[in-house]
């Protein structure tokens, strides 16, 4: 299949469907913890059309209506459809929040995270070790599309596996179609792999030839920076869409870009440093607007080096809005910006956050000896349902 973006004869993927909702372009926004707040998913709606899923939630914390988790599974008045994502590793504590969040009214959708890597979530058997214990993984899997009912579609994201010698995807795919999952999304690396090296598109490939058969949609989830990298993995995975993670990092406007090359439109240029400055001081106004000056000032800071990459700022400056405290600060410091800066493609557009990887994962003792949870691996999990969070 070929893809040509400036062709509006071409057209790549199917929409999604969400229950009674229509997701065109099948687009997808990953979950990530810190990140995917109201504010930014407020930006990236704004700039194009897509699902736009929250940052992941601990089942636990849900049931027992921890008050940092509430919000978190709240929705701006005009967002919609609202989706979720929910961390957990006990069945019946995933099927008690399925159940809140649909006899509550609370999402549209309901994403599980089976693709979180980071240590503080593995070391006890939960997000990307999890599938490995396959009886465990479809417990909770079916749980959580037998508490939804119907009323509210279920999805699944996850990794290859552990390892190269522990790969999970092909398994746990089918398990997930069984259960009556809506759609599963593959981040094409394994736990050790983290976010370094290459995504394997390959394996969504053989995903998709896995499930197509049972009906289920695959979305493909890794090194999406561009617009042009969506078209590519479609073309060559067969994938029903796309999630983007780490590619919109300081680039909200990604979406507008994806949306344009899913219809076959020319591409938007990309914005230049004044344009992007006003999309910085925006994204601050909202999350002050959520959370207060002080905790919003803080929680901008993270993403001042994902605006600025590619573009000249003295450094003092730089330095400086890594310490902003308030919205006055902040524009004083955007005002010694020179603006008229084009958008360094060659560095804006590539690889952005996180980068590690290569390492051991961390795992409960023991894990690997069985596939199945044994005794030990009980113990391990039965502390994983904790106020975690990951991406």
């Amino acid at each position: 299949m070929s893809v040509l973006v400036s062709d509006p004869g071409e057209r790549t993927g199917l929409p999604l469907q969400v229950g009674d909702h229509v997701i065109d372009p099948p687009v997808v926004l990953a979950p990530m913890a810190g990140i995917t707040n109201r504010a930014f998913r407020r930006l990236c709606r704004e700039s194009g059309a897509g699902l736009y899923v929250s940052e992941m939630t601990t089942s636990r914390a849900l049931v027992e209506r921890n008050a940092a988790t509430m919000d978190m599974v709240s929705f701006a008045d005009d967002e919609y459809p609202r989706s979720v994502q929910l961390y957990g590793v006990d069945p019946q504590v995933m099927a008690a929040a399925v159940r809140i969040i649909v006899s509550e009214d609370r999402a549209d959708h309901i994403d599980m995270n089976f693709g979180c890597p980071v240590p503080k979530v593995t070391r006890k058997g939960g997000g990307s070790a999890l599938p490995w214990k396959k009886d465990l993984f479809a417990s909770i899997v079916n749980a959580a599309v037998d508490a939804a009912d119907g009323r509210v579609p279920v999805s699944v994201k996850m990794r290859k596996g552990i390892d190269d010698d522990h790969l999970t995807y092909l398994q746990a795919g089918r398990t997930a179609a069984a259960a009556g999952v809506s759609w599963v999304a593959l981040h094409a690396r394994t736990t050790q792999e983290m976010y370094s090296g290459h995504a394997d598109w390959s394996a969504i490939a053989r995903l998709k030839d896995e499930l197509d058969p049972l009906g289920v949609p695959v979305l493909g989830n890794g090194d999406i920076w561009t617009a042009s990298d969506a078209m590519r993995m479609m073309e060559q995975t067969g994938a029903d869409g796309v999630v983007v993670g780490r590619g919109c990092l300081g680039r909200p406007w990604l979406f507008g870009h994806l949306a344009a090359a899913f219809r076959g439109d020319r591409l938007p240029a990309e914005p230049r440093l004044d344009e992007v400055l006003r999309t910085l001081r925006r994204h601050a106004e909202l999350l002050c607007s959520d959370y207060g000056e002080i905790k919003g000032c803080r929680d901008i800071r993270k993403h001042m080096a994902w605006y600025l990459k590619g573009f000249r700022v003295a450094q003092p400056v730089r330095q400086a809005l890594g310490t902003v405290a308030s919205l006055s600060e902040l524009d004083s410091l955007l005002a010694q910006i020179d603006g008229d800066q084009e958008f360094n493609t060659d560095v804006g557009s590539g690889p952005r956050g996180r980068t590690s990887g290569g390492r051991a994962p961390t795992l409960p003792e023991g894990w690997l000896d069985t596939p199945f949870i044994d005794e030990q691996s009980a113990c391990a999990v039965a502390e994983a349902e904790l106020s975690v969070s990951g991406g």
